[in-house]
C-alpha cells in the first residue's frame, strides 16, 4: 500500500520514527540500524515502508534501504518470526550480515537478537539456505557453476554470490556484480561493494 515515505522527520525514539508528509505524520517502527542512518529532526528523510495488517491494528514499518525491507519480509515469512523478532534481528544485524550468516550457516549471529533462541536461529538458517538453493535451482545455475564461471573460484567470491542471492538478487546478477570485483577481498567487502554497484 505504501512503498516509500519522504518528508520531514519530526520525532525519533528507540524503535520508532515519525515522518510528516504534507501535514500527515506517519509513525513507523524502525530498527536501530535504520535509526542510526536517519538525519536530524526537522530534516528531510526517506523510509521504504511495509504495512502489516492485523485484526486489531495496522502497523507501519520503515527501512533505510530496500535490502533491509526485503530482509524483513523474508524473515517474517519464516514460521515463528513475527514483526517484533524481525525488527530485533535487523537491529543487531545489517541485511549484508544476515545474508552472510545464512550463507555460512552461522546461527549464533541470529541469537544476538532479543527473543531469538537457538532453535529459532537454526530454523532461520535452514529456511534462508533453502531459499538460496531454490533460487539457484529455478535459474538452472548452481552457485558452484557461477563461482567457476563469471566469478573466480575463490571461496570469498562464492560466499558473496550466495549472500547476494539470499538478499533476493538473481544468481546471474550476483555473479556479474561480484565478478567485476577483486576476489581476494573479504566476503563482507565484496557484498558491500556489489550492493553499492546495484544501487548505482
Amino acid at each position: 500500500m505504501f512503498y516509500r515515505l519522504t518528508g520531514k522527520l519530526i520525532h525519533t525514539e528507540p524503535g520508532m520514527a515519525v515522518i510528516d508528509v504534507g501535514g500527515v505524520a506517519f509513525q513507523c517502527a524502525v530498527s536501530m540500524q535504520t535509526l542510526r542512518t536517519l538525519p536530524k529532526t526537522n530534516e528531510t528523510a526517506t523510509l521504504y515502508t511495509h504495512l502489516n495488517v492485523r485484526e486489531d491494528a495496522l502497523d507501519l514499518f520503515g527501512f533505510s534501504s530496500l535490502s533491509e525491507k526485503h530482509c524483513f519480509k523474508m524473515l517474517t515469512a519464516i514460521n515463528g518470526v513475527g514483526p517484533k523478532a524481525g525488527m530485533a534481528i535487523l537491529s543487531e544485524l545489517t541485511a549484508e550480515e544476515i545474508a552472510l550468516a545464512a550463507a555460512s550457516g552461522d546461527a549464533k549471529q541470529f541469537t544476538r537478537a532479543s527473543g531469538v533462541g537457538p532453535k529459532l536461529a537454526q530454523r532461520i538458517i535452514l529456511e534462508l539456505k533453502d531459499r538460496v538453493k531454490d533460487m539457484s535451482a529455478s535459474s538452472g545455475i548452481s552457485l558452484t557453476e557461477l563461482s567457476q564461471g563469471a566469478v573466480s573460484a575463490s571461496s570469498h567470491a562464492a560466499q558473496a554470490v550466495s549472500a547476494l542471492v539470499t538478499l533476493g538478487y538473481s544468481p546471474s546478477e550476483a555473479s556479474m556484480a561480484v565478478g567485476k570485483l577483486d576476489s581476494s577481498l573479504p566476503t563482507g567487502e565484496l557484498v558491500r561493494l556489489a550492493l553499492k554497484s546495484f544501487a548505482q
